[in-house]
């Protein structure tokens, strides 16, 4: 671990506290990510809390409703922080909201489906805008040579948080089995969380300064100045939007998969609660794994040749879901699956650095999360629409409720294939190498 605290002499101002500091923000919110979306609240919100093709349903709906706010109010409330360098205030305050609404999700009864939607939709509302302003501070803690590396030990770090959270809440579930503890892990959470975003606050500044407002202007109307500045010198960045445009197709595939492991575990495998955890755990081992290795691939062959990799891993591990029968398979396709998501969440965050101005850097991420928001919008609720109508139309060609499910689920997996390809495609269309001289 010693190699990787490390402050290179390209940024001797950054010290290993404050470069650990960023990591640790990510070891506490891997933890809502494993615990909420992955292997605890999901299946039980789809299987207790609402139950069926329903819950698949209205848990992709609420995914969705999140992702969509977060893809209207990411650039505005980027560009705001790049000018007023309110990056971290803005950060504090999602932060807050997700950890607020995680240890709320205590209060989710089964049949208690409205504040079931409500609560989570808020918690995912702060969990994915508080990314925006986290990962803008990468430019500020790595220079370009080393940001791969930087990148995939935070990512590597911060999966190993939620490994940690998730063994410190199986025992419990093991030796209790019920919907209090279940309930209960929420706020475990929520306080894991909270307690690992303590050092971002206190020991990582800002060093990027902030600029005077001019008279009679206001930072809302700044930003809207900016974004426009940006928007009409976009072809400055034509590589960014085809990258953009790209990570918003083979996004989609990777958020629906995390969204749906856990429900398509219950559903086709027979997992139950402590079973999941113990695949999720799986899961986010070979994810340490594989952000480790793509951190140090993206420095040595650059970011699109490791995106392909990792993608073509991806791939691989959904068809092999598709024709999947037993639960044995599905551990070893979490195992490769942890791996190639790994790659791809990195490196495409590294990726965005590199195109980025260095004094725009929160707005580019907040496009970047633009991106990803709506696809994380269309993709579980594409995939919560199929797995439902499917299942329905199984059902009416004499299938029984299981069955249909079951049906329902696999129609669906196709459909994860199909974004991850098509990103893919639309992917070799990008010049990394143009990309990085349009801001230098």
């Amino acid at each position: 671990m010693a190699a990787i605290d490390q402050t290179p002499n390209t940024f001797p101002e950054v010290t290993r506290r404050e470069r650990w500091s960023w990591y640790f923000y990510d070891f506490g919110n891997s933890a809502y990510a494993a615990v909420v979306l992955l292997a605890v609240y999901s299946a039980y919100f789809q299987g207790q809390v609402v139950g069926g093709a329903e819950g698949s349903r209205l848990w992709g709906l609420s995914v969705g409703i999140a992702m969509l706010v977060v893809a209207v109010t990411s650039p505005i409330l980027g560009a705001i922080a790049d000018y007023s360098a309110f990056k971290k205030r803005f950060l504090f305050f999602n932060t807050a909201v997700a950890i607020l609404f995680t240890a709320a999700l205590f209060l989710v009864e089964p049949g208690r489906v409205f504040i079931g939607v409500l609560f989570f939709i808020l918690a995912e509302i702060g969990y994915r805008s508080s990314q925006v302003f986290y990962n803008s501070l990468l430019t500020e803690i790595a220079s370009p040579a080393e940001r791969g590396r930087v990148s995939g030990n935070g990512w590597a770090i911060g999966t190993a948080g939620g490994v940690i959270c998730l063994l410190i809440i199986l025992p419990l579930i093991v030796i209790y089995d019920n919907t209090f503890v279940v309930r209960l892990s929420m706020i475990i959470t929520a306080v894991f969380f909270a307690l690992s975003a303590v050092p971002i606050f206190l020991w990582l500044p800002e060093r990027t300064p902030g600029k005077k407002i001019p008279a009679g202007k206001n930072y809302l109307k700044v930003a809207f100045e900016q974004l426009g500045h940006t928007i009409r010198t976009a072809s400055n960045f034509k590589e960014f939007l085809k990258f953009m445009l790209a990570f918003l197709i083979y996004n989609d595939g990777v958020i629906m998969a995390l969204d749906f492991a856990a429900i398509i575990g219950a559903v086709l495998f027979g997992l139950d609660q402590q079973l999941l955890i113990v695949f999720v755990i799986v899961v986010q081992i070979t994810n340490v794994i594989g952000a480790f290795l793509f951190g140090i691939l993206v420095d040595k062959i650059g970011g699109k040749k490791s995106l392909y990799i990792a993608l073509v891993l991806m791939i691989i591990a959904v068809f092999w879901l598709f024709f999947n029968q037993t639960q044995a398979g599905f551990f070893m396709i979490g195992a490769l699956a942890g791996v190639a998501m790994a790659g791809i969440q990195s490196v495409s965050r590294t990726m965005v650095s590199f195109f980025s101005p260095p004094d725009q850097s929160a707005e580019f991420y907040g496009f970047f999360a633009v991106a990803g928001r709506t696809s994380s919008f269309i993709g579980p609720t594409v995939y919560g629409l199929v797995a439902a109508q499917a299942a329905f139309w199984y059902q009416s060609q004499g299938q029984n409720v299981v069955l249909a499910e079951q049906s329902g689920q696999r129609a669906a997996i196709l459909t994860i294939a199909a974004f991850l390809i098509i990103g893919m495609v639309l992917l070799s269309f990008v010049n990394e190498d143009k990309a990085r001289e349009a801001v230098n």
